[in-house]
């Protein structure tokens, strides 16, 4: 199984009224939460680890997890309210307002960890969950309880009107990162951490810092992959783009997913990946992602629309 540890919150997405007034549309989301869908539509096996609301927000978001077939067995549930995202796109490009005062995903604690079953191979962590307190204090607890035998991976997925310590959090992620096998970032997320080098120079001393694999995401151009002696470019896939939200996000439970279809989800077999063992995990997490921007709102591909057995 893999576990996906952070938030999950409602999209209020820009609609337009039948009456022509703008409007906002709920749809459930969260960067972590559409990484879990994602690995869950394919048909590998995915638990997730957040702060679940009981409220009319909340239940849509267990409705679409256990839809598609997302372990809620470790979920905190609560009578807290559930995180609204109200997004604007500009050009097919999201921003976001979060409003996430006292959630019952922010609320979650490190006296919540839970007990973590042997069936685990992968932890993935990211997103705004990093950010708040004392959410984020509780995932980097459980990535440092967890990384020493279970791979894990960090996508720190930059939301900078979220973020109201810049140092904090850069310091919270390079600890993270020094812990994880796996970071993918933009390079929009990348220019955030004001790194003045280049991307091959950046990468590089991430690598040394602990990861074996550093994947960094340059929207429909592609994502390139770093190991300490491999780069390795795959092209996004030529597709209509209806809107950008969820990409990132499926693009990591894919890789994931392909991964351990693989077999290849453990420290040790990350740690020696090959050229055609990265590109073939690559080219199935740009695929999904294709699909994912294809349609509206954060909507993963099953694994039929892929052609996985």
């Amino acid at each position: 199984m893999i576990l996906c540890c952070g938030e999950a919150l409602i999209d209020m997405l820009p609609r337009q009224s039948s009456d022509g007034e703008a409007a906002f549309a709920p749809y459930t989301g969260g960067a972590v939460f559409n990484s879990a869908i994602a690995i869950a539509r394919l048909g590998v096996s995915c638990g997730f680890f957040t702060g679940l609301s009981d409220d009319l927000f909340g239940r849509m978001l267990r409705e679409k997890l256990e839809e598609s077939h997302v372990d809620l067995g470790l979920a905190q549930i609560s009578s807290r309210p559930t995180t609204l995202a109200f997004v604007t796109l500009t050009a097919g490009q999201a921003e976001y307002a979060f409003y996430d005062e006292s959630t019952a995903g922010r609320m979650v604690s490190p006296d919540d960890l839970p007990a973590i079953g042997t069936d685990v191979s992968a932890l993935l962590f990211g997103g705004i969950s990093l950010v708040s307190e004392p959410c984020g204090s509780a995932y980097e607890a459980l990535m440092a309880r967890e990384a020493a035998g279970r791979v894990i991976m960090l996508d720190p997925n930059i939301r900078p009107a979220f973020i109201t310590d810049a140092k904090s959090h850069r310091a919270r992620i390079e600890r993270m990162l020094a812990l994880s096998d796996i970071v993918k970032i933009s390079t929009d997320d990348l220019a955030w951490f004001g790194e003045t080098e280049s991307t091959d120079a950046i990468t590089a001393r991430w690598l040394a810092r602990g990861p074996s694999l550093v994947i960094v995401t340059d929207g429909g151009k592609g994502a390139t992959a770093y190991t300490k002696s491999q780069k390795q470019f795959v092209a996004a896939q030529p597709v209509t783009v209806v809107d950008t939200v969820g990409a990132g996000d499926t693009f990591n439970g894919a890789l994931l997913a392909a991964l351990e279809m693989a077999g290849l989800l453990t420290k040790e077999k990350i740690a020696a990946l090959g050229a055609e063992e990265i590109s073939q995990a690559m080219t199935f997490a740009t695929r999904a992602a294709a699909i994912t921007v294809s349609r509206a709102g954060a909507n993963p591909p099953w694994k039929e629309e892929l052609s996985v057995a």
